[in-house]
């Protein structure tokens, strides 16, 4: 595992829109052959889909050969709903770069046979050639996704029912109420990320520090979704130093240290564009 450590949110979201593009870049992605890729919602990514669309509006990367894959969606609301994942993705990403709408893939929490839309879903990630990178958040509790603590860490797409806890800390989407907020929703598994390539996770701010103690520090636990990172080859937790308060000092050091010796190829292309 590589821990990124930062000084605050807007670093971590160019590094890691920079990171992404790198990826695309070095992939040289075709019709053939696309790069695949799981997204994710929320407050977290969007300083990361902000400096993409800045990067393909300068021409530095392109979404024409990029096939994506977002992670959750609440049931029970249509696409044109204002808090839904699919109004969300559009209004924020979609509708401001080149990508090419049949490469979108949203999970449909309308349809009537929920179970056959998480199918099928597995079924076009399979088809598609796997994803090549998953980026995504993490809740406080070290949920990823809507795998909320106590999943499956082998589970793939299903519906879940939402804790308390995730229905509170969403209400601000809702007018604050939590009445308004979908209790149930369909989400990719962590078996499902976890069979991704590579998996980027950001976590930033003092609110996630239990969360990345437990990611970084912690044995592997369904109670901490977050913690099966560790059994990933090729996973990354980018943060920030408000985030780290919870791990040793030694830990950061330690981190810090290996990360002041690389220099990732996407740095030299992106980072001062």
């Amino acid at each position: 595992m590589r821990l990124i450590i930062k000084n605050n949110y807007k670093e971590c979201a160019k590094w890691t829109a920079d990171y992404i593009a790198g990826k695309i870049h070095s992939a040289a992605p075709t019709p053939e052959k696309p790069f695949v890729i799981g997204l994710p919602t929320g407050s977290t990514p969007l300083g990361v889909y902000e400096r993409l669309i800045e990067l393909n509006r300068k021409g530095l990367i392109s979404f024409q050969n990029v096939i994506t894959f977002n992670m959750d969606e609440y049931v029970g609301l249509d696409e044109n709903h204002p808090q839904s994942y699919h109004y969300f993705m559009w209004q924020n990403f979609f509708s401001k770069i080149d990508i090419k709408k049949e490469n979108v893939h949203i999970l449909d929490g309308t349809t009537e046979d929920l179970q056959k839309e998480c199918e099928n879903y597995e079924k076009m990630i399979k088809e598609a050639g796997g994803i090549d990178l998953f980026l995504g958040g993490c809740g406080n509790d070290g949920h990823i996704a809507f795998n909320e603590p106590g999943s499956s860490l082998t589970s793939y797409t299903r519906m879940k029912t939402l804790t308390e806890d995730t229905i509170k800390a969403n209400a601000r989407f809702f007018d604050g109420d939590c009445t308004k907020v979908p209790k149930t929703a369909l989400t990719v598994g962590i078996g499902t990320i976890t069979d991704a390539k590579e998996v980027l996770i950001m976590m930033t701010g003092l609110a996630k520090a239990d969360a990345l103690q437990h990611a970084v520090e912690e044995s592997v636990s369904q109670m901490w979704p977050v913690t099966i990172l560790q059994m990933h080859k090729s996973a990354l937790i980018i943060t920030d130093d408000e985030c780290t308060d919870k791990l040793r000092v030694g830990t950061v050091k330690y981190f810090k240290g290996i990360e002041s010796k690389i220099t990732d190829s996407f740095e030299s292309i992106f980072s001062n564009k």
